[in-house]
């Protein structure tokens, strides 16, 4: 394995390919931040332009490489550019098969739906259906929504932000019960806040005794990247619906919802057509009765031209089957509980690091604005100041040669999202360069540690 240079040092001069004659990779570096859209935030906080990439590091047009602890954000599940994931889509550009049909049964999505059910724990697969959608992560969840309210003739659907036992009561003045509970077993971009198991084993009791269908969105926390292959396994319950996206292609756009096939009856609803199913005996996890179908209501979502691509079911079919058979979901929980160690040890020695969380090799350090308002107003803390903190760790990071990205409402948590072939020397190096990073930050914030 080629080790990393230190602290994203140049390698200008190793690699005549990547800059002899290319203008026009200098000239990008030059171009993002006034063409970048209004509504385009990378760009901006990290002034980088890939030109190769493989595993965990991205090379850069001016001959810089990084630690990449973005891993768009979740969606490379083996890093950039893993071999069998190559290999997956030159297999299939090589056959001459067709490579956009919408959803149609074709082998290479045959093939996935497979190792798909593989991954599955046996009450959700013995009794799954699914169904591809758009390849946007709220596709999927538009999706599982419109199929819970016409399998319950209901409307609401409860979150987990407000998702307290009392609103899955039919008692209550103004509402029945909701037509789904959806949660995430971990809050990514609310900062990476793991839902507690025994929180998620009592949401599945009570949603079972109302016969309310549980909804868990693994877009993000899917296919290993929690340390079990899916993130709900680690409470013992099983969902009735699976809304699931960015990892299952690849690094290709694809997103798909699982769900029980009780919850069928949108056939005349066109593109929801459930089509792949497995018949089996009831499920652990699941409703206590079975639900009734409200044919034809309406509220579907259009599940969109581009569901099912090919190449991107080629590329996820070998990445599901990857995880699965090298045990990354157990390498992420090893190497995941290791970094969580490191950043624990972050928040107890800087100030201004207020929390470490996360689960497997999904991480978030949460930086504060210490309490300053004994000193004299001018020394208060400004609003926003955790922000600026969390900007300054991603830039000094950067700055360091490693990726990593900022989530939460206050936009104030340091997010780390490593591929799942990180290995611990990598690791290392990516605690060390953050750790660095929080150093220099704090040592120049008012009040910071003297260096």
């Amino acid at each position: 394995m080629t080790r990393e240079p230190a602290r994203g040092t140049s390698t200008r001069g190793t690699s005549t390919r990547a800059h002899a004659g290319d203008e026009r990779q200098s000239g990008a570096s030059r171009r993002p931040p006034a063409r970048e859209p209004a509504a385009r935030t990378y760009a901006r906080a990290l002034p980088v332009v890939p030109v190769r990439a493989r595993g965990l590091t991205i090379e850069a047009a001016d001959g810089r490489r990084y630690l990449d602890c973005v891993s768009g954000a979740g969606t490379l599940a083996l890093g950039h550019n893993h071999p069998v994931v190559l290999q997956a889509i030159r297999t299939v550009l090589d056959s001459g098969a067709p490579l956009h049909v919408m959803d149609l049964t074709t082998p290479v999505e045959d093939a996935f739906v497979t190792e798909l059910l593989r991954t599955l724990p046996p009450g959700l697969a013995d009794r799954a259906r699914v169904r591809f959608c758009g390849p946007t992560g709220t596709d999927p969840v538009a999706t599982a929504v419109a199929l819970v309210r016409a399998a319950t003739g209901r409307t609401r659907v409860v979150t987990l932000a407000d998702a307290h036992e009392p609103l899955l009561d039919d008692g209550e003045p103004d509402h029945g019960p909701p037509a789904g509970l959806l949660l995430e077993p971990v809050r990514s971009e609310d900062g990476v806040l793991p839902a507690p198991d025994a929180l998620v084993r009592r949401l599945r009791a009570r949603a079972t005794e109302r016969a309310v269908p549980l909804i868990v969105d693994e877009t993000e926390t899917g296919v290993g990247r929690t340390g079990a292959y899916w993130a709900f396994e680690h409470s013992g319950v099983a969902p009735d619906v699976l809304v699931i996206a960015k990892a299952i292609g690849g690094s290709l756009p694809l997103a798909a919802v699982v769900h029980r096939d009780d919850l069928g009856g949108l056939d005349d609803l066109g593109d929801l057509d459930g089509r792949h199913r497995t018949g089996g005996q009831d499920g652990s996890g699941g409703p206590a009765a079975p639900y009734a179908p409200c044919a034809g209501r309406p509220g579907a979502p259009a599940a969109g031209a581009f569901r099912g691509n090919q190449l991107a079911l080629a590329a996820g079919a070998a990445t599901l089957a990857h995880v699965r058979e090298h045990r990354l979901a157990e390498h992420a929980a090893a190497l995941g509980g290791r970094m969580l160690t490191r950043l624990r040890a972050l928040a107890a020695e800087f100030e201004c690091v207020g929390d470490a969380r996360g689960r497997g090799l999904m991480a978030g350090l949460e930086l504060v604005a210490p309490d300053e308002e004994s000193e004299s107003p001018a020394r208060r803390p400004r609003p926003g100041a955790a922000a600026e903190l969390a900007a300054a760790v991603r830039r000094e990071c950067l700055r360091r040669g490693l990726i990593v990205d900022v989530t939460g409402p206050r936009a104030n948590v340091v997010r780390l999202l490593p591929p799942l072939i990180v290995t611990e020397e990598q690791m290392s190096a990516v605690l060390d360069r953050l750790a660095d990073a929080v150093r220099a930050v704090d040592r120049h914030r008012p009040g910071g540690a003297v260096p």
